[in-house]
């Protein structure tokens, strides 16, 4: 495999983004961090991306052992991306780069956002001091997607999945959640308006809603204009 945008330098970082430095490359990682996915499902997750672009991305990061394509067996019998071993180290990497821009004070607020991408910034903003000794699991219902959240011992687990009795269940939609989450809005208000719907432990989904404090934006030197 030929790399064709490459910096020539001996630096890890420098062939880092020979490998991943791509336009949309970082994101198909961020698509796959959860599982493997159709060309279809990583379309849906990446609207601006344009089929031709995204397929000579998916050449270039299997050709680099970042990901690799796999076929279903019937009655699937479709190909899913997936990433390698080494392509799933990606997520620490990924995750830090996340909570670094957390604190751009150019961050876009309204900007869409995936339910991938709602959950992986559950994954970086996760503060084990706020959760203190909560010990909870939960089933969280976005349409026919189900996401499990386990806190424990300071830590979340969270992804794709199923409870059999979870301490509560939580329907609602990702710009919800992400409102009450990241923005502000009270649990109490969203569920009040009908935006989130909590049957079972409605006290330990309050308290984990307020898991995941931002950090304080970085300041913009005086005369610099606040668009990129």
């Amino acid at each position: 495999m030929v790399i064709t945008r490459e910096y020539f330098d001996g630096c890890g970082t420098a062939h880092a983004l020979d490998l991943v430095g791509s336009r949309w490359a970082l994101l198909i990682v961020r698509e796959l961090l959860l599982g493997p996915k159709r060309f279809t499902d990583l379309r849906a997750g990446l609207p601006g991306s344009s089929p031709t672009m995204l397929a000579q991305r998916l050449r270039e990061l299997e050709q680099t052992g970042i990901l690799r394509r796999r076929a279903l067996p019937p009655p699937a019998a479709s190909t899913v991306y997936e990433l390698t071993e080494w392509g799933a180290e990606l997520e620490p990497a990924l995750l830090a780069l996340g909570r670094w821009a957390a604190r751009s004070p150019l961050m876009p607020e309204r900007a869409p956002l995936s339910l991938d991408s709602l959950v992986l910034a559950m994954r970086t903003m996760f503060d084990p001091a706020s959760a203190g000794d909560l010990e909870v699991a939960f089933q969280l219902r976005f349409g026919q997607f189900e996401v499990i959240a386990r806190v424990g011992g300071g830590a979340l687990e969270i992804g794709y999945g199923t409870l059999d009795r979870p301490d509560a269940v939580v329907t609602t939609s990702v710009e919800a959640l992400r409102e009450v989450i990241f923005e502000g809005r009270g649990l109490a208000q969203a569920i009040a308006d009908g935006a989130v719907l909590v049957d079972g432990d409605l006290e330990a989904v309050t308290e984990f809603t307020g898991c995941f404090p931002l950090p304080e934006p970085a300041a913009l030197p005086v005369n610099a204009s606040r668009r990129p």
